[in-house]
């Protein structure tokens, strides 16, 4: 029996290393092709948005960002002016602020709407209070950005990731990721790389 212990133990845990090899990995939010549920946040104007919000809308620039990460306050110009070149287009902006302010206090809601007013925000910036939406997008930094687009009475997931590949600096992109595959998408196209690694500072979460 002694020598039979070695034994059955080993096979225990080649057992138990298939279950963990098989089981099905937790849902990581959306994927490309996926349908968007609806949400409804508040802005700084202290209003309610949702996506159906706007019936003119092609579709949707969804950004998860926040006043403090270095990176967001890189990407801000650049998401501000895929507004100005995009919304005409049916695409706007809807900036969410996922981070959880009793943990980045410079991310509060009324810091929210400082920024807002010193940059003129023409898009929604929306504060996602439960985090609730930046995790069922399956958000991670900040920027990470989410294009949506309107296929009957559904928002499906076009294009998930970064917006370039300088987040230092917008004179020395070299590749223009999301206006790349917007130019297709507005098209009525797929996009042809509709997925981009999201680089920015990690999610602020509320700690359990």
């Amino acid at each position: 029996m002694k020598k039979l212990l070695p034994f059955l133990a080993s096979l225990l845990v080649l057992v138990l290393s298939s279950f963990i090899m098989l089981r099905p990995v937790a849902d990581a939010g959306y994927q490309v092709g996926d349908k968007a549920a609806d949400f409804k946040l508040k802005n700084v104007d202290g209003k309610l948005v949702s996506l159906a919000d706007n019936k003119a809308a092609k579709g949707y620039i969804v950004v998860f960002t926040c006043n403090t990460c270095p990176y967001a306050k890189a990407y801000e110009q650049r998401i501000i002016d895929l507004n100005t070149k995009y919304a005409p287009q049916g695409f706007p902006v809807v900036a969410i602020n996922p981070n959880d302010p009793a943990t980045v206090p410079g991310d509060s809601f009324a810091e929210m709407q400082k920024r807002a007013r010193e940059k003129k925000y023409a898009f929604p910036y929306l504060q996602d209070e439960t985090q609730q939406v930046a995790h069922q997008y399956g958000a991670t930094r900040t920027p990470h950005l989410y294009v949506l687009t309107r296929q009957g009475a559904d928002f499906v997931v076009s294009y998930i990731g970064a917006i370039d590949d300088n987040s230092e600096d917008a004179k020395l992109v070299k590749t223009k990721y999301l206006e790349n595959a917007m130019t297709e998408l507005v098209a009525g196209k797929t996009a042809s790389v509709s997925s981009t690694k999201a680089i920015g500072c990690t999610i602020k979460w509320k700690k359990s």
